[in-house]
C-alpha cells in the first residue's frame, strides 16, 4: 500500500482499513475456549462464494488494505479459501491473512503428514496470501492436543514449519491466551488458595511470566519466526452493549479473567515480551498492552478507541452480514456486498479486548493525531511519556520486522541491532531454553 494513500487517508481521519470474513462456523477440533469447537451443538452455516465475493469486491470498492479469512476452521474450505484468496488479490487488496488449527499436519505416519502439509503449502504459496497463522494454545504439548482435540497435532506443526519456509510462507504461532498456557502451574492458581487478593495476583503473575516465557522459547524451538496474541475475550455479564456474532466466545474458566486479572494478565507480558524481540517477530504491540493494563487498573480513557464499525469490519457466516466486530451484534450494517460506504463518525468503544481491531487502533491512532490535531498529541505524549516511548519504540521495532510480511524471512541482523545497536549480533539466532 502507497505511503502516499496512507498518509491521504490519514489526514481524512481514517485507518487504512480491514475487514474480517468469516468463510464458515464450522470446525473439528474441540477447543472449551471457543463457542464453535466442534462438540458445541449449534446449526453450521457457510458462506455462500458470490457471497464471499462480493464483500471482497465491497472491500476492494472502500479501499480497504487488509482482508483476513477466518472461522471456524479456514482449511476446511481449501478449495474455496484458495480461490477466494486469489480472487482477493486480483482486487488490488495488498494484505491478505488466513490460519488454522493444524488438524491438516496431523496423519498416521511421517510421510503421509509431509504430503498433505507439502500440498497446503504448495497451494497457499501459489495464491497472494501474505501472512499464515497456526494456532498454539499451551507450551505444554500434551496440553495444546488435549485443549484441540487433535491428537499429534504439535509434532505436525512442527513439520510443518520447515516446509511451509521452503515455500516461501513464514506461519506465524498465534497464542489464544488462556489459563492453560503452562498447564496446571498456571490453570490451578486460584484465590481461594491465597490469604488475600494481593498475594493471589502476585502468584498468578508469577505463573504467567513463566507461562509466557516457555511459550516464546517454545515457539522458538518449533522454528517460528513469526508470533501473534489473541487477548482474552471474557466479556463482562453486564457489558450491555456487546452481543457477539462471532461465535469464538466461550463461558469457560479458561478464558474467563476478572479484571484485576487482566490488568496483571496485560502488565505481565508486556514486561516478557521484549526478552524476546531479538530473535522473534512478535506481533503484539507494547503500547497496546500498557494501556489495557491501565484500562483495567481502573484509569479512563488511556487508550484510543477501537475503529471498528469505522476503518475495520466483520463479516459473518450467516448471511454475509457486516458489523463493526465480532462482538457488537445490535449494530448490523446489513450484507457487506451492498455496503455503500464506510461508516462515519467519532470512535468511542472500548467494550472488548479483540486485539484484530483494537491494536491497530493504537497503533494507529496518534498517527491520525499527527496529521489532524498535532498539538494535541504533542500535549498527551508530554503528559504521557511513558506511551510515547512505547509507542515510537513499537514503530521502530516493526519497522525492523519488516512489518511483519509472512512471505519473507526475517533479518534477524536488523532485528538485533535495532534492540541491541551497541552488542553484535549472534551468528544464529539464538534458541531461549524452554523451560519448565
Amino acid at each position: 500500500m502507497s505511503i502516499f494513500r496512507t498518509i491521504r487517508q490519514l489526514r481524512r481521519g481514517r485507518l487504512p482499513g480491514q475487514v474480517v470474513i468469516q468463510l464458515t462456523d464450522r470446525c473439528n477440533a474441540r477447543c472449551p475456549q471457543c463457542g464453535m469447537r466442534a462438540t458445541n451443538a449449534f446449526s453450521r452455516t457457510t458462506l455462500d462464494t458470490a457471497e464471499v465475493r462480493r464483500a471482497i469486491d465491497a472491500a476492494a470498492r472502500h479501499g480497504m488494505a487488509a482482508l483476513s479469512f477466518t472461522g471456524g476452521e479456514p482449511l476446511l474450505e481449501m478449495d474455496r479459501l484458495v480461490e477466494l484468496i486469489t480472487y482477493a488479490g486480483r482486487q488490488g487488496i495488498p494484505y491478505i491473512r488466513t490460519g488454522t488449527n493444524g488438524f491438516a499436519f496431523c496423519g498416521k505416519t511421517a510421510a503421509e503428514r509431509r504430503q498433505r502439509i507439502t500440498e497446503v503449502a504448495r497451494r497457499l504459496a501459489n495464491t497472494p496470501l501474505r501472512n499464515f497463522w497456526i494456532s498454539v494454545d499451551s507450551a505444554i504439548p500434551t496440553v495444546h492436543e488435549g485443549m484441540r482435540g487433535l491428537k499429534g497435532v504439535v509434532e505436525g506443526i512442527r513439520e510443518a514449519v520447515p516446509i511451509f519456509h521452503e515455500h516461501g510462507i513464514y506461519p506465524a504461532a498465534n497464542l489464544g491466551i488462556n489459563r492453560n498456557l503452562n498447564g496446571a502451574a498456571t490453570s490451578e492458581v486460584r484465590p481461594e488458595d491465597f490469604r488475600d487478593r494481593a498475594a493471589y495476583l502476585s502468584a498468578f503473575r508469577q505463573a504467567f511470566d513463566t507461562g509466557f516465557r516457555r511459550f516464546y522459547a517454545q515457539v522458538l524451538d518449533m522454528g517460528f519466526t513469526i508470533a501473534n496474541a489473541c487477548y482474552p475475550m471474557s466479556v463482562e455479564p453486564r457489558t450491555e452493549n456487546l452481543d457477539a456474532v462471532y461465535t469464538a466466545t466461550s463461558e469457560d474458566r479458561i478464558v474467563r479473567f476478572e479484571r484485576d486479572e487482566k490488568a496483571v494478565l496485560f502488565d505481565t507480558m508486556r514486561q516478557v515480551i521484549p526478552d524476546y524481540r531479538p530473535n522473534l517477530r512478535i506481533f503484539t504491540p507494547l503500547c497496546s498492552l500498557l494501556v489495557l493494563s491501565r484500562h483495567y487498573r481502573g484509569e479512563a480513557g488511556v487508550s484510543y478507541p477501537c475503529r471498528g464499525g469505522l476503518d475495520f469490519l466483520f463479516v459473518e457466516a450467516r448471511g454475509g452480514k457486516a458489523f463493526p466486530c465480532g462482538y457488537r451484534g445490535h449494530d448490523d450494517f446489513g450484507p457487506m456486498g451492498n455496503l455503500p460506504a464506510l461508516p462515519d463518525g467519532p470512535a468511542a468503544c472500548r467494550e472488548c479486548d479483540w486485539e484484530c481491531f483494537r491494536d491497530p487502533s493504537e497503533l494507529g491512532g496518534p498517527l491520525m493525531e499527527l496529521l489532524r490535531h498535532p498539538w494535541a498529541l504533542f500535549k498527551r505524549f508530554r503528559q504521557d511519556r511513558e506511551f510515547a516511548r512505547t509507542w515510537f519504540g513499537d514503530l521502530r521495532y516493526y519497522r525492523s520486522c519488516g512489518w511483519f510480511d509472512g512471505r519473507r524471512p526475517p533479518a534477524l541482523e536488523r532485528l538485533h541491532h535495532h534492540l541491541h545497536p551497541d552488542v553484535p549480533a549472534p551468528a544464529a539466532p539464538a534458541r531461549l531454553p524452554v523451560r519448565g
